[in-house]
């Protein structure tokens, strides 16, 4: 085999590593992410599995940025198209809905930012240090289309950005908690109920 083909080859088996991890994560969390458990899902022994991170703490980091790329591919990309602003904000909400509900084979167990903000909330290190600064990225962004939209006379002058951006988190946490525990079916509907309160009713 060429080292070419030898590096392409370490790359796509990380990648199911990874994949694997995420599917597990989103159910037994973070913390839950066994070496074991990935070896006997995969066919792979568990100095195969580790042998590509080196660390459990490293396959855990890789792991949630992969869950951040999938999470920016679902939510913020397809609303980059939009105007800036009140546009853009509400392409991101109801993008956001459709994550939730739609991405259910990659995530099983529900949004995983979800349950590491709650697995770590309490834990210091890496871990804990990138999920926070994820949610600080993801509100910034949030509170960014806000102060656009109160500029351009979408929102109300004494609109709060960050306020705004605090609500929509939470907000979307809460519809997590509606599919997940409660298997609601009306839940995205009610999201966006709370949506049109929060930013105003949705053009026809």
């Amino acid at each position: 085999m060429s080292p070419r083909n030898s590096v392409a080859g370490a790359r796509r088996t990380r990648h199911r590593i990874v994949e694997r991890g995420m599917v597990i994560a989103s159910v037994d969390g973070l913390q839950g992410l066994s070496i074991g458990r990935l070896a006997t899902d995969l066919g792979m022994s568990k100095a195969g599995v580790l042998g590509h991170f080196g660390t459990k703490e490293a396959l855990q980091l890789a792991t949630l940025e992969r869950a951040s790329e999938v999470f920016s591919r679902a939510v913020w990309e397809p609303a980059q198209g939009e105007r800036p602003g009140l546009p853009r904000l509400r392409a991101v909400c109801e993008a956001w809905i459709g994550y939730l509900v739609t991405e259910r084979d990659t995530f099983p167990g529900g949004c995983l930012f979800t349950t590491a903000s709650v697995e770590f909330d309490a834990r210091g290190g890496l871990l804990h240090d990138r999920v926070a600064q994820l949610f600080r990225v993801w509100r910034r962004r949030l509170a960014r289309d806000v102060s656009i939209a109160v500029a351009a006379g979408e929102l109300p002058a004494d609109t709060e950005p960050e306020q705004v951006a605090y609500e929509l988190v939470g907000l979307y946490m809460a519809l997590n908690q509606e599919i997940q525990l409660f298997a609601a079916p009306g839940a995205p509907q009610r999201t966006r109920r709370a949506l049109e309160r929060l930013l105003g009713p949705a053009p026809a």
